[in-house]
């Protein structure tokens, strides 16, 4: 049986990420009805907002689910109190030190998985405890790490490194692309972007249009001095690009940046003000259906693949030594 369905749980080796301001209940539930690891995105929610999110999810599914929390959440604990009082079942971590909070989760019998973007921290990870890593190259939309590695090399890098289970992450938006995350050694796939545009994500219609006309060089890392982040070009990109081409100091980026610029572009849909955080997958995305049409679009797409790929083997089974 597949490592990261035995893990979870689950049917199919398939995790929606837990996105700031679209990751709700209803996607979550979604996924998860359809035999994927559904996530909520707690990164944009007050305590008491997760706490709801949670109890709607149970009703709205009888299949595990889990909560992505960004370490660097000022009020984590309140977080991490409301994770284990309602009995999640799994945790994905990102954005920190994965030592703070792995020990605490997994004796209250909670599956801890990190995000991370090199080597390095994969087998870090593993030495704390945690059960599985994401490996995130830096197609994946929303902050990414520094390192700037690809999923294509950063995949197979981990896959030798570590023992536990690794799920690939960034750029997968289609079966195809999970045909070939799981070729390079995953044991399973993170989708976003994807999921991002669905009827059931929580983002603004305006955000999940603008993505639908997207190109492939419509994205671009940026903010590197600050906290990397990939995004849709707008007007607010051309003024950090501005800013940046300039030498502008930390801080100075810092206040031009100023809070709440995800929820004003991604919930709010201010198209040219606000953050678009979103993967370069963004120029394959073309519109909006139900989250569980688009997990048995990407069924069929790698079920499609890997057939195509069995019939044109460029070496057969008993030429391969």
């Amino acid at each position: 049986m597949n490592r990261i369905c035995q893990l979870f749980g689950i049917r199919y080796p398939v995790v929606q990420a837990g996105m700031v301001w679209c990751s709700g209940w209803k996607l979550a539930s979604a996924v998860s009805n359809k035999g994927g690891l559904g996530l909520l995105g707690s990164g944009s929610m007050y305590p008491e907002v997760l706490q709801e999110h949670i109890r709607k999810c149970k009703q709205a599914t009888t299949w595990p689910f889990g909560v992505n929390v960004p370490l660097i959440y000022p009020d984590i604990e309140k977080h991490m109190e409301i994770i284990i009082r309602e009995g999640v079942p799994v945790v994905f971590t990102s954005a920190g030190n994965p030592s703070i909070w792995t020990g605490h989760l997994r004796d209250n019998g909670i599956i801890v998985v990190h995000v991370v973007p090199n080597v390095k921290l994969a087998v870090k990870c593993e030495e704390r405890g945690v059960d599985a890593v994401v490996c995130e190259g830096f197609e994946a939309g929303g902050h990414n790490g520094r390192d700037e590695i690809t999923t294509m090399c950063l995949v197979p890098q981990v896959v030798d490194a570590v023992s536990i289970p690794v799920i690939a992450a960034g750029g997968i938006g289609d079966g195809r692309a999970v045909a070939a995350a799981m070729a390079l050694g995953a044991d399973g796939v993170q989708i976003g972007s994807r999921f991002a545009v669905t009827l059931e994500s929580s983002a603004h219609h305006h955000f999940k249009k603008k993505i639908t006309q997207a190109n492939d060089s419509a994205t671009m890392l940026t903010m590197k001095q600050v906290m990397p982040v990939r995004l849709l070009r707008n007007r607010f990109f051309d003024e950090i690009c501005e800013l940046e081409n300039r030498c502008a100091d930390v801080q100075e980026l810092k206040d031009h940046l100023g809070r709440g610029r995800a929820k004003k572009g991604i919930f709010e849909g201010d198209l040219d003000n606000g953050e678009l955080e979103i993967g370069q997958v963004a120029g394959l995305i073309r519109d909006i259906p139900a989250a569980g049409d688009i997990f048995d679009r990407i069924l069929g797409e790698y079920a499609r693949t890997v057939s195509i790929l069995n019939r044109d083997a460029f070496f057969k089974s008993d030429e391969v030594l």
